[in-house]
């Protein structure tokens, strides 16, 4: 099955191009990806890609936005690079329920000096977007949403994410292809997230 890799995994000459011409990283960013890149023991391709991100980042950029959702953490990057493209007193609502992976992720938001703009909420994600959204003012408020955690919670997340964003902002989905298995019929999520794949169809 043809499959369309991070950069940060395989090397692309479209994909360099693309990044070679694209606004370059905050040299915070290149030491978190580096960093993660390093971590042993666990599964590094949580962290959205390099051109993920900077694509993300653009987006904000475009829109004047002030207010992002972020879910799904992991090391920071896609909070990161939110909080850099942000204005000063814009915010960025990061979610994640891993308190190992986000105090990493703090180290690199406070040496970027972005801190102040990220308000992290470690809990289950829907637990926050519901309570947000039935908190007075937050309800149309966001500007850009970001989605890349538990995929079986995708739906949840939209849902949620939906009711905060203002009429025009926008929603964005890592892993919508999903190693290109959006081409298989019979996929089924399983509850640790991942998928599983009748090979006969």
């Amino acid at each position: 099955m043809e499959q369309v890799k991070k950069s940060y995994y395989e090397a692309n000459p479209v994909k360099q191009y693309c990044l070679d011409h694209s606004t370059p990283q905050h040299p915070v960013q290149r030491k978190l990806i580096q960093e993660t890149l390093e971590m042993k023991g666990i599964d590094v391709n949580m962290m959205g890609a390099p051109e993920i991100v900077s694509l993300n980042a653009l987006f904000i950029k475009n829109m004047g936005a002030k207010k992002v959702i972020d879910v799904g953490v992991f090391t920071g990057a896609s909070s990161l690079a939110a909080a850099l493209a942000l204005p000063k007193d814009g915010k960025v609502l990061a979610l994640d329920v891993n308190d190992d992976f986000s105090r990493r992720a703090e180290k690199y938001w406070e040496e970027a000096g972005v801190r102040d703009k990220i308000e992290l909420v470690l809990a289950p994600a829907t637990e926050t977007l519901q309570k947000k959204v039935d908190t007075a003012g937050e309800a149309g408020s966001y500007d850009f949403a970001f989605i890349d955690a538990d995929k079986p919670s995708y739906d949840s997340y939209y849902e949620l994410c939906l009711k905060l964003l203002r009429p025009g902002g926008m929603i964005a989905f890592d892993n919508t292809l999903y190693k290109g298995r959006v081409l298989k019929e019979d996929v089924v999520y399983l509850e640790n997230g991942e998928v599983d794949i009748n090979t006969e169809s």
